[in-house]
């Protein structure tokens, strides 16, 4: 039997913005104090926030095994300003959807690209993002379909949970293989040859391990056609058997659901698949949490941003935005009930299924980011504009809420955008060399500031008052910066942001630092700035420049300045 750690949660009053809050979950305003179960000390998913990661984005020239397009029926459509490589086929084929084939642009006249997961640089942006945004462990997909040896398919899986190892050293996250099975699947073969085997997963110092145990989670248990609860107790003993730490991945009415009884209580860890519940989250938690401490069973708690998947290979037209993510505020809902019903660990459904619209990583924004012509949802279809990193950042604040490191909200306080300026146009702006917008070399939006010239003053600008939300501790500034040829810049530069409203008055500043000739992605944190004339205000940021000393003519360019708390 496990041992019981007892944590004491403390009392706190709901905070954030004003909001509508939904009816049918209302939360009360206050959290009671109360003594929480923990059947399993604190580890590497129990404690922690996990997010299932599909990886199963390939493309045409991609040099992956598939080495073609797969998984490309969208719902969401990816930003991809981040990526190194992206790849554009004529015209790009949506297999099997609802949609004719396309060629051509986004609204905003890029040409229209997508990225492949079977990319080092991909599996490391998306590690990057996950340890901004205090996302601790993945559930990196391995499906039943994709362990037959010799196949094409078990080669590029393979290959792509090399790639998430790699990433999760350099990032410091953790990882477990989650089978998308059924029960008779010979996952145990699969397990013992190749994951413990030649690709030798475990033993990885970021494989993710609960209780001493490595983690292995199968999803699946109690749906029809997966297999029948004998197969599945079966299944989970023998991967115990092998010292292993077992995680289902069950029915949402699990515990009602007599006729797989016996793999649940089997189990060292029930995450429920929510994915389509609409309501009765707190409800639900609290009957699964007593449910599972009754045996001691740990419990992870699902959560999910949303749902549509109108542009899908079924037969029967679905809904489009069927269940809306209302700018955060469903999600936040689950949130705010793991909060107050003690649950210790989530599940985020999904980080990249953008196939059924759960997709928490970078998405298109507007009409402008997705191809013309076409129906993708985008992250205002609810009517508030929301900044393409809108739902990690929700995430991040989820957790940080989940283990008690903010206090309980009802409602969420993020900010749904992150940009004080997009650099879409030039007004207000002004340079000491020639200023305009570029409509064809741009990261988001509509194009970037541009200057050409070989005058000290690039970028400046009297801005709004801008409420960041950042803390000087935590906060930090990011844009895209370009350049034609660095080897024009002289070493005397500044990157400069304040509450002034001109320089050297409440002022950070930085160095710009390395660069190299064309995009580059700047990121300076706070609490690394210099301060001139007196304590910059947070809450009030008016004042931005950039100023490189040069030996020629130079073409750099501006895009999206970022302040993210």
């Amino acid at each position: 039997m496990k041992k019981k750690h007892l944590l004491l949660a403390a009392v706190f009053i709901a905070g954030g913005c004003a909001k509508k809050v939904i009816t049918e979950t209302a939360l009360p305003a206050t959290e009671e104090k109360a003594k929480v179960e923990l059947l399993s000390p604190p580890g590497d998913v129990v404690g922690k926030l996990t997010v299932g990661y599909q990886g199963w984005f390939a493309a045409a020239g991609d040099g992956s095994p598939y080495n073609s397009w797969q998984h490309q029926n969208f719902e969401t459509w990816p930003e991809l300003a981040e990526y190194t490589n992206s790849y554009a086929p004529v015209p790009f084929y949506q297999d099997g959807v609802l949609q004719s084939p396309y060629s051509g642009n986004l609204g905003n006249g890029r040409p229209a690209k997508m990225f492949s997961s079977y990319d080092q640089q991909v599996a490391n942006t998306h590690c990057l993002w996950m340890q901004q945004n205090g996302i601790d462990c993945i559930a990196l997909q391995r499906f039943g379909s994709s362990i037959v040896v010799g196949s094409v398919k078990k080669a590029q899986f393979d290959g792509i949970a090399t790639m998430m190892e790699n990433s999760a050293q350099t990032y410091g996250r953790k990882f477990y293989i989650m089978y998308d099975c059924k029960a008779t699947d010979p996952i145990d073969i699969d397990w013992t040859n190749t994951l413990t085997g030649t690709l030798n997963l475990t033993a990885s110092p970021n494989y993710a391990k609960q209780n001493g145990k490595p983690v292995v989670c199968f999803w699946g248990v109690g749906f029809s056609g997966r297999g029948a609860a004998a197969d599945w107790v079966s299944k989970i003993n023998w991967f115990k058997a092998q010292g292993c730490y077992v995680i289902i991945g069950s029915v949402a009415n699990f515990t009602t659901d007599t006729a797989y009884v016996t793999a649940y209580e089997a189990t060292d860890m029930i995450m429920p698949w929510w994915v389509g519940k609409r309501g009765n989250f707190q409800t639900s938690y609290t009957s699964d949490l007593a449910w599972c401490s009754a045996r001691d069973i740990d419990y992870q708690g699902c959560v999910y941003a949303g749902f549509a998947f109108s542009n899908n290979s079924g037969q029967t037209v679905k809904p489009r935005n069927e269940i809306p993510r209302l700018h955060g505020d469903f999600m936040w809902q689950m949130f705010a009930g793991i909060r107050n019903t003690g649950v210790q660990s989530a599940y985020v459904a999904m980080f990249d299924e953008a196939q059924e619209a759960t997709s928490i990583f970078k998405c298109a924004e507007t009409n402008a980011d997705i191809p013309a012509g076409k129906y993708f949802l985008t992250l205002d279809a609810d009517g508030v504009q929301v900044s393409s990193d809108f739902y990690l950042r929700l995430v991040n604040n989820g957790q940080k809420m989940m283990k008690g490191l903010i206090p309980y909200q009802a409602t969420h306080s993020t900010k749904f955008t992150i940009s004080p300026d997009r650099c879409d146009a030039t007004t207000g702006w002004v340079s000491a060399n020639t200023l305009s917008v570029n409509t064809t070399d741009f990261k988001e939006g509509a194009g970037s500031l541009q200057s050409v010239g070989s005058g000290t003053d690039e970028f400046k600008k009297v801005l709004t008052p801008y409420n960041t939300g950042a803390t000087a501790a935590s906060g930090y500034l990011r844009f895209w910066y370009y350049v034609s040829d660095v080897s024009q810049l002289g070493t005397s530069n500044q990157i400069e942001i304040g509450s002034g409203g001109a320089n050297d008055i409440n002022e950070y500043n930085w160095n710009i630092g390395t660069l190299v000739n064309g995009w580059n992605l700047i990121t300076k944190t706070f609490a690394s700035a210099g301060t001139t004339g007196g304590t910059p205000n947070l809450n009030a940021i008016n004042w931005f420049r950039i100023y490189h000393a040069k030996t020629g003519a130079v073409t750099t360019r501006l895009d999206r300045i970022e302040i993210i708390p």
